[in-house]
């Protein structure tokens, strides 16, 4: 029989569950999207400072190696950067499924054990 009481329960931890995971999320989208922020906002005054530098320099070389320099710092920032970025994305799916994890695995252990076909008895 069906129980109103079980199903209303059911459906309140259900729905506190996707209020709580959509909180979650939210504030690690912040996250991600103020770090972004911050190392665009740091990118943007380095290249400022470099090109000021540059534009002191008064030989071909000094500025050969002046420019070599600041793309291999740049590019070390970029790599450490995206690295961490993705970091936070894998740590936000995580956290996101996290809540998830032991009901769907409780539906697909029972939808499992349904599409077994029965074992014949011994005879």
């Amino acid at each position: 029989m069906f129980n109103f009481d079980d199903a209303n329960k059911k459906s309140k931890e259900a729905v506190d569950t996707a209020l709580r995971t959509y909180s979650d999320t939210t504030r690690g989208f912040q996250a991600i999207a103020a770090e972004a922020a911050d190392y665009s906002k740091k990118s943007f005054q380095d290249a400022v400072t470099h090109f000021e530098t540059l534009a002191g320099v008064k030989s071909f070389e000094a500025a050969f190696e002046l420019q070599t320099n600041y793309v291999k710092t740049y590019f070390e920032g970029l790599v450490s950067e995206t690295t961490k970025l993705s970091e936070m994305y894998a740590d936000l799916a995580k956290s996101a499924y996290k809540p998830y994890e032991a009901p769907i695995a409780a539906a697909v252990a029972k939808t499992t054990r349904q599409a077994q076909p029965a074992t014949p008895a011994a005879a």
